[in-house]
């Protein structure tokens, strides 16, 4: 069974994980939405109030069809070019050798690097997280038909605290897809509610674990226990809808997909906002730090 920790901790740390033989559910002190409800933004009071509750918020139409047009063209055209997939920053599936994620991409593609400065992007992650915010990572993720692997089940910030040092769930990441998510392509899977409680995950970070763990991600992940009493108070999500629309949520939500076996590729462009006053230390519970391509240490704040 897994141990329920409230207010007490077995660690000076209150996000302890990797470093139990036994999991815990670990509930969560900081708000989601740290900034003002009432300010005036993007995300209206509504909004920012399902974000609190749920741990994420929809935005039906973020792009127009001619910016979803040009977007797509530009991931084909990096998918395709021989430097970026010879890139360390690209991740090709395990079986297919099919390309998978491509990280640091807003300073790969000057397109993506507009798209990071968007008010309509980085305003809605200022107005969430109540601060200055700079890229922690981006990524484009592609899962093309028959045979997009899927993302098993995990917190975000799991990872970023144990291998990165993050120190408070303080990000928010944002997914632009730039296909029609169905609910049988793989779309992104969210456990409404579940930002509010933190999973402790057993087994120790090995040394460079990135290099597997962003194929096949097996440390950090939560065990079936924990899962299934998450899904059983608060339900599953599926985050279904059209090329432009866009998801934030919250870095603790525990969030997965399912591979692509339909004809229907899915793709998006992933970009997490931290807070400039939650940038990162030193991993809390890994041996070494990740590449900077893949946990940003240059905390510049995005322009406004």
């Amino acid at each position: 069974m897994t141990a329920v920790i409230g207010s007490e901790t077995q660690s000076t740390d209150r996000y302890y994980t990797r470093v139990s033989d036994r999991p815990a559910l670990i509930e969560r002190t900081e708000p989601a939405v740290w900034g003002d409800h009432a300010s005036a933004g993007m995300l209206g009071a509504q909004e920012l109030a399902a974000h609190e509750r749920d741990g994420f918020v929809t935005v039906p139409q973020l792009l127009t069809p001619d910016e979803v047009a040009g977007y797509a063209a530009e991931l084909d055209r990096l998918a395709t070019d021989p430097a970026v997939r010879a890139d360390d920053r690209t991740i090709v599936e395990k079986t297919s050798q099919e390309v998978r994620s491509i990280f640091e991409v807003h300073r790969i593609s000057d397109a993506i690097g507009r798209l990071v400065a968007d008010e309509r992007v980085a305003g809605r992650a200022r107005q969430i997280l109540g601060s200055d915010v700079y890229v922690h990572q981006s990524r484009i993720n592609y899962k093309p038909g028959f045979g997009g692997g899927g993302f098993y089940w995990h917190s975000d910030f799991e990872t970023w605290h144990a291998e990165d040092g993050m120190p408070v769930p303080r990000a928010v990441s944002i997914s632009i897809s730039l296909t029609e998510n169905y609910a049988h392509n793989g779309c992104l899977m969210i456990i409404p509610g579940s930002h509010k409680t933190f999973v402790s995950c057993v087994g120790e970070t090995p040394d460079e674990h990135y290099r597997e763990s962003l194929k096949e991600q097996e440390i950090g992940t939560p065990d079936q226990d924990s899962l299934t009493a998450l899904a059983n108070r608060h339900g599953i999500a599926m985050l279904t809808g059209p090329a432009g629309s866009a998801t934030l949520f919250d870095s603790n939500c525990m969030h997965g997909s399912n591979s692509n076996i339909t004809p229907y590729p899915r793709s998006n462009i992933f970009i997490v906002f931290n807070s400039v006053e939650n940038s990162i230390v030193e991993p809390y519970y890994a041996p070494s730090r990740r590449p900077e391509y893949i946990a940003a240490r240059e905390f510049t704040p995005v322009p406004r």
